[in-house]
């Protein structure tokens, strides 16, 4: 079995894996960070998205060893300590979840979308987030989370 050595949410991390590992399962069954979510194994929902090497990735869709020497950041890794991410800030304020499937990978989605973009209309909101679905909001405060944590976000609160 190959060896994987990644960074994830800053800590070397290495393990024997069998070669068609997903990284999602990388995550939840060898490292136990289970706040990325299986939701479809198809790359359709959005529930396990994390980032690698500062993009979003949807982790169902690539294998553990594809990734051998990247960093990877999952939804446990933003928070520092208590002080929780702006953009998760801004979801547990404008009430932008439910039943919390989708919000991990909303979230690590929404980070990505508004990196260095100033004002994002609603519009341009929804379609950066169309590859994560969530079943249970209706997405109003959603795309209202996002616009308060993009805010937060650029004001210096954050990553």
């Amino acid at each position: 079995m190959p060896t994987v050595k990644m960074t994830v949410n800053g800590k070397a991390v290495s393990a024997d894996v069998e070669a068609r590992t997903l990284l999602v399962h990388f995550l939840r069954d060898t490292l136990e960070l289970t706040g990325t979510h299986v939701g479809c194994d198809t790359a359709q929902c959005g529930a396990c998205t994390v980032h690698v090497n500062g993009k979003a990735v949807k982790s169902c869709n690539v294998l553990a060893v594809q990734l051998d020497g990247a960093q990877v950041t999952t939804i446990e890794g933003l928070a520092t300590g208590d002080t929780l991410h702006p953009m998760q800030e801004a979801f547990r304020d404008n009430h932008g979840l439910q039943c919390g499937f989708c919000t991990p990978g909303m979230v690590m989605s929404a980070i990505d979308l508004v990196q260095g973009k100033n004002n994002l209309s609603e519009t341009e909101i929804r379609a950066g987030l169309e590859g994560n679905i969530c079943r249970c909001t209706g997405y109003h405060n959603i795309v209202k989370a996002v616009k308060a944590g993009a805010s937060a976000m650029q004001a210096g609160k954050g990553r």
